[in-house]
């Protein structure tokens, strides 16, 4: 996130796109809600009718996959409306000729035939966007979990940069991070192309202050795979083992049935997790790791504030906090670690890692702190890009709209998207586990338009099968408003209804994420 959670509620415009906030991030949900009552305009784009939604001022239903046209045919109205910030464009920023280009093919009449929203309501979005004085973005994984993942997120940071909606208090574009201590694990360089705190391994300088630091030699100056990489690499016999730590890729990955098959081939899997998952259940060998509040350490939450995880109770069994094992089995690799604790390994992160460098145990007594935080005195950083950006100039990127890998057709007529629900969180390896929070949702289901359930013949409660180009399964049936017409919805918790049976392997060229919020299927009636 560019700018701070709390920030969010004095915001004057919200555009909520591809995030379904009520239900994922229900108390970042509650800074919109006061944002609302303080008379801020709520836009919403999904195309489904979310909570959040409903009390949206405006509610745009877009097709699945069209977000870029959309936000190329709202960029098209405030240039030529005149609503564009061009002081900011001109001091801030480099490259928006190329754009501009670009947006003059986006009419509102042309993105409308794209996207089935209508011109009026793209002129709408615009001005509120544009002429408030404090505009946010919030968005999620039904921006980024497409072949257009890049696209969307630079189309995103377009629409900020060229009204001048950033760099200031309760304006930015923000992600919301879809699990806890996900955004920790990134900073910490749980990516294949990085050190901790984004230090690319492809720097020599970057590679030989970490060999000095770690006492090692020559350390692999290559990029490593990404997960949907692995599973390719698995097959061509490149990848022979594999350590998955709290990770559920049998449910939570496209394409599951191959995944599984790819995960048997292993000559070696670890799994490292607090419960018996369904990729635990595949292992070899399965190391019970500590929950939350068995250990010590840190989380960096969404809007990258670091704060202390204290022990509040011992590990059951053998289980044990995460960096024991790993270190553990790092010694018995060849590569010996000594660690005493948690707080002499938050010391070194902040030795080598520059916007960590103030980010010691004896400053996390309180509330935290949000990196960059260089120094031990520095007070952190609430929002991001104030009088510059990291690379200096804002960088323009013209994007032009490309459909989904997968669209549509006579053998399969019907979109299928996944998400989450309120109850369950990821695979449900949690959550599930809970009986309170099974009561709540005990099995998976798809939702339905009316229209559709009236022409397969299908009610409220039927089980119906669903197919895709990569497997089938079959789950109760919800007929609700809430979905567009030719549009199934499934929540992907459930193992004995995995929606990611079905779900396309393709994956955007650049971050490597998989198209998980769209591919096609055909609906039948449960034999």
């Amino acid at each position: 996130m560019t700018n701070s959670i709390q920030e969010i509620e004095d915001a004057d415009c919200i555009l909520v796109i591809g995030s379904n906030t009520s239900v994922a991030h229900p108390l970042v949900a509650t800074r919109v809600f006061r944002a609302k009552a303080k008379g801020a305009k709520l836009i919403v784009c999904d195309p489904r009718k979310i909570h959040v939604a409903s009390i949206a001022d405006l509610y745009v239903r877009h097709r699945l996959g069209s977000d870029v046209a959309l936000l190329n045919g709202i960029m098209h109205v405030i240039l030529d409306r005149g609503w564009h910030n061009e002081a900011f464009i001109r001091e801030r920023t480099e490259g928006f000729e190329d754009l501009a280009k670009i947006l003059d093919s986006y009419s509102p009449e042309y993105v409308s035939r794209i996207t089935d929203v209508s011109p009026d309501d793209i002129v709408r979005m615009a001005e509120w966007y544009a002429c408030s004085e404090k505009s946010t973005i919030l968005y999620t994984m039904g921006i980024t979990q497409h072949v257009t993942g890049v696209d969307n997120v630079k189309t995103l940071a377009n629409l900020a940069m060229m009204t001048g909606q950033i760099g200031r208090e309760s304006t930015g574009v923000n992600p919301l991070r879809g699990q806890n201590n996900v955004q920790g694990a990134c900073d910490m360089g749980g990516l294949p192309n990085v050190y901790p705190g984004y230090q690319p391994v492809t720097s020599e300088d970057v590679r030989r202050k970490f060999e000095q630091a770690w006492g090692v030699l020559n350390l692999n100056p290559g990029v490593g795979l990404t997960i949907t990489e692995m599973m390719p690499a698995i097959d061509e016999g490149k990848v022979r083992a594999l350590v998955i730590m709290g990770e559920n890729p049998v449910l939570s990955d496209p394409d599951s049935h191959h995944v599984e098959e790819m995960l048997r081939k292993l000559d070696f899997l670890l799994v490292m997790d607090i419960f018996m998952t369904q990729t635990a259940e595949l292992a070899h060998v399965v190391l019970p790791g500590a929950a939350f509040a068995e250990k010590d350490g840190t989380f960096a939450n969404t809007e990258r504030r670091v704060q202390r995880v204290r022990q509040a109770v011992e590990p059951p069994g053998e289980a044990r906090p995460d960096w024991r094992i790993i270190q553990e089995l790092s010694t018995r690799f060849g590569y010996p670690m000594s660690y005493a604790s948690a707080s002499e390994i938050q010391d070194e992160i902040a030795r080598l890692t520059p916007s960590y460098g103030g980010i010691v145990y004896s400053r996390l007594e309180g509330e935290g702190l949000c990196w960059p935080c260089p120094t031990l005195d520095h007070p952190g950083t609430r929002y991001l890009h104030k009088d510059r950006f990291v690379r200096g100039k804002g960088l323009f990127h013209a994007v032009s709209y490309r459909a989904p890998a997968e669209e549509p057709d006579a053998e399969y007529p019907m979109w299928l998207s996944t998400g989450r629900v309120y109850a369950h969180y990821h695979t449900g390896t949690m959550t599930r586990n809970s009986p309170s929070l099974h009561r709540e949702m005990p099995e998976g289901f798809m939702e339905l338009n009316p229209s559709d359930a009236e022409k397969l013949g299908l009610r409220d409660g039927d089980s119906a099968r669903l197919v895709s180009r990569r497997g089938a399964i079959t789950a109760l049936v919800y007929i609700t408003s809430r979905v567009d017409q030719g549009t199934v919805f499934m929540p992907f918790h459930f193992a004995e209804a995995a929606a990611n049976m079905l779900t396309n392997t393709a994956y955007d060229p650049i971050a490597k994420i998989p198209e998980l919020k769209v591919c096609a299927v055909r609906l039948e009636k449960a034999a």
